[in-house]
């Protein structure tokens, strides 16, 4: 009786197998392996091997060269350091790479899956940052030990004037991150992960969440709490998805402030991602930042936000009312053009945005351009997260320095713990 094998072909399920062996040329017990071709060393003089040491240190000699200069190494003791040097230099050459993956790569991957075959149930585009950096920061997480899990990480972010800082450590900033992420739950309807530990239960900002979970806990975070964190996070993934998108318009309350689903999602990624860079600084672990398209997103929301920070930096006598060097400030009417700045942000997920500096209802216009401010993506996202002081941002400025000034320090003032 005969059948498919599952190497292709087909065998005798009664006896043995009528797959005929392969050819073999050299016998080596039981078993016949084909012969290794011998490599033969030539036969140069000193000078010649010599100049062959800087292509042998990087490995471009052929195999019969490669022997020889080994062969000569064994008895030359000048031309043994001179290859060891040489050695040595070549490992300078070559850039160090992280081991992680292109955070793009992922993105790429279902991009190229979805193609092929839609999926039944899509996450809405405005969730997919999100989704992305969760899974970028439970990849870095997995393989964690309990040193990793308990190395002190300071959390820092820009307030009024100053800085204010936290000590906790890894295991505290993924609980931080949960903490948060539990506004967006609510809003969905799904469980609050600090219970009955605020008062009234689902109350309060990030920061007074982050301390009634920290003080409700018995013990100091530990590794444990990475299980509950990532059900919570693919938790929202799936319930925005099961409303196929349309859920993004929902208010999502932050305490003192409030932001739609779709604009919630986004400052839930930024922040995944600046507290990931924050946990692989402490374990001196490098971490990309996230994919252009995704990074293009989360700058968007600080730029649309910054309005409203001027208008309450400005409320709280923080900001700047001197008559500067453009036209002369004045209330404008929502929907009207006003005094603006250009903000250009360069490199990964830039752009071009115009702020409007008086009044958050009005419209940004190039006709009332006082400032132009160009910052690289990265100095942009570091002064957002609080981490570099709004006077040392190394910005191209040009126009009104009051109002460069402002929405420098407004930038910062997006940051909170």
């Amino acid at each position: 009786m005969t059948g498919p094998n599952p190497f292709g072909g087909y065998e005798d399920r009664d006896g043995p197998s009528r797959i005929p062996p392969p050819r073999t040329s050299v016998e080596d017990g039981d078993a016949t392996l084909p012969a290794a071709p011998e490599v033969v060393p030539l036969v140069l003089e000193h000078q010649v091997l010599k100049a062959l040491l800087g292509a042998w240190a990087l490995a471009a000699c052929s195999s019969e060269e490669t022997a020889a200069v080994e062969e000569h190494l064994g008895g030359c003791g000048s031309c043994a350091e001179e290859a060891l040097r040489l050695r040595e230099a070549v490992g300078l050459l070559q850039r160090p790479e992280p081991l992680d993956l292109d955070p793009g790569l992922r993105t790429r991957v279902l991009t190229s899956c979805l193609e092929r075959r839609p999926p039944r149930i899509p996450v809405p585009g405005w969730a997919a940052a999100y989704d992305a950096e969760t899974a970028r920061l439970d990849a870095l997480l997995q393989d964690f030990g309990d040193a990793e899990w308990h190395a002190p990480v300071r959390l820092r972010w820009f307030e009024g004037g100053g800085f204010g800082n936290r000590r906790t450590t890894v295991a505290g900033v993924i609980a931080h991150l949960m903490a948060v992420d539990g506004l967006v739950a609510l809003s969905l309807g799904l469980g609050d992960p600090l219970g009955d530990a605020t008062d009234p239960p689902g109350a309060g900002g990030p920061a007074e969440r982050t301390e009634a979970y920290w003080r409700g806990s018995h013990f100091p975070p530990t590794r444990t709490v990475r299980a509950p964190w990532r059900e919570q996070s693919h938790d929202i993934v799936r319930t925005v998805s099961f409303t196929g998108g349309t859920a993004g318009g929902l208010s999502v309350s932050y305490g003192a402030f409030e932001l739609s689903l779709r604009d919630a999602m986004l400052d839930r990624a930024f922040e995944c991602w600046v507290h990931a860079g924050d946990i692989a600084e402490a374990v001196d672990y490098p971490y990309e930042p996230p994919s252009g398209r995704h990074l293009h997103g989360m700058i968007d929301l600080a730029a649309r936000m910054l309005p409203t920070v001027l208008a309450s930096r400005r409320r709280a006598g923080l900001a700047s009312r001197g008559p500067g060097r453009g036209p002369e400030r004045r209330l404008v009417a929502a929907g009207a053009p006003g005094r603006s700045l250009r903000l250009e942000i360069e490199g990964t997920g830039g752009g071009e945005w115009l702020i409007p500096l008086d009044s958050p209802a009005a419209v940004g216009s190039a006709a009332h351009e006082v400032a132009h401010v160009a910052l690289d993506y990265v100095e942009f996202c570091q002064l957002a997260a609080g981490h570099v002081p709004p006077e040392e941002a190394a910005a191209g400025q040009v126009g009104d320095r009051d109002a460069i000034r402002d929405v420098l320090y407004a930038t910062a003032s997006l940051s909170r713990m």
